[in-house]
């Protein structure tokens, strides 16, 4: 599910989309928002690996971190299961 939106309400907003822009230019489109979502994608890895090349720099052991972080997730995800099966 996407989003909560369903096959029919897709099929209507590209529907909408297609009455609105044409056919010739959602291909234009389609090209422009894979390169908005890849630029965003690069800019959040790069910003990734400047947090990580700066902790490393100040003596922070990441991976530890890490670790630590996805156990205490796992715990919540065990503690939300657990209580979504009572209800």
């Amino acid at each position: 599910m996407i989003l909560f939106i369903s096959g029919p309400e897709i099929l209507f907003i590209g529907l909408i989309v297609l009455l609105v822009f044409g056919a010739d230019k959602i291909p234009e489109i389609a090209k422009g928002l894979g390169k908005g979502i890849r630029q965003v994608k690069d800019a959040t890895e790069d910003i990734k690996s400047e947090i990580k090349k700066s902790a490393e720099n100040q003596g922070i052991d990441t991976d530890s971190i890490k670790k630590e972080i996805d156990e205490v997730k796992e715990k919540m995800d065990d503690l939300g299961g657990s209580i979504k099966r009572k209800f």
